[in-house]
């Protein structure tokens, strides 16, 4: 039986419930994706080689845009908050502005928004290429699973790394706010990190660990998700390494949102 077309009238509710079906499919999926790949990593017997490959793959071979990085946003936020402060005279609070900023907000989402330009997008462009040349498919058949093999040891890894590389950024951010505070602007460095000391607490820190552990999830969930669901052909990899990028990045800060608003 052939449906009947739907009148002109009824066509904008049809797009919008075939648009309703399509987006359920596509969360259905992710899910379930994400769910295989924790049961792979649940599943002994533990595989560390390829969880240190990961982890040198995407934490260690990041490290240099995360120490640049790092370092100029904080130079870039001392610069910007001592002229601020300046106009109220309260040029002492300098140092647990430039903190909190980097502990709290800028450090895990930068972190991860760089991590996510560099070893999100590679990962995504290499499970692409092993879907398109039918390496996946060749693990299927000699009974190994790709999810234990090549997704669950990236996520795993994103766990590990981004916390460490949030914490690095943190902190070469912090000796950057304090060169152009302290060697360039003149402010003393007994008050920069003692009112620091005063103001930064646990909670703090802690809010900056638990935002850079889900985005660790998030991104690499994200990037292996669309290669490893990547379409045939070169096009189908540049097409699902753009998306996999775009769909982390604004993940992070629509996550980084409602973090901050259940975090203390």
């Amino acid at each position: 039986m052939i449906d009947a077309p739907a009148s002109p009238a009824l066509r904008p509710f049809e797009a919008l419930g075939r648009w309703t079906i399509f987006l359920v499919e596509s969360l259905g999926q992710f899910g379930g994706f994400l769910g295989q790949a924790l049961g792979a990593l649940l599943t002994p017997p533990f595989k560390l080689w390829p969880l240190l490959g990961r982890i040198n793959y995407i934490g260690f071979r990041s490290l240099l845009i995360i120490i640049l990085t790092g370092g100029f946003t904080g130079m870039v936020l001392g610069l910007q908050i001592f002229f601020t402060l300046s106009r109220f005279g309260s040029e002492a609070f300098l140092g647990p502005a430039v903190a909190l900023s980097l502990i709290r907000e800028l450090g895990p989402v930068l972190a991860a928004l760089m991590v996510t330009g560099r070893a999100g997008s590679a990962l995504t462009a290499e499970l692409g290429i092993m879907r398109i040349t039918e390496q996946i498919d060749a693990l299927t058949v000699m009974a190994l699973s790709p999810m234990r093999y090549l997704v669950a040891p990236s996520i795993l890894a994103g766990l590990i790394t981004f916390p460490m590389m949030t914490a690095l950024f943190d902190v070469v951010g912090i000796f950057g706010g304090y060169l152009v505070g302290v060697e360039l602007l003149g402010l003393s460095e007994g008050t920069y990190f003692g009112e620091m000391q005063t103001f930064v607490d646990m909670a703090d820190i802690m809010t900056g660990f638990w935002k850079s552990v889900s985005f660790g999830i998030i991104v690499t969930w994200v990037c292996t998700y669309k290669g490893f669901h990547v379409a045939h052909g070169a096009e189908g990899v540049a097409r699902a390494t753009t998306q996999a990028v775009v769909l982390s990045s604004v993940l992070i800060l629509v996550w980084d949102y409602f973090l901050g608003t259940i975090l203390p």
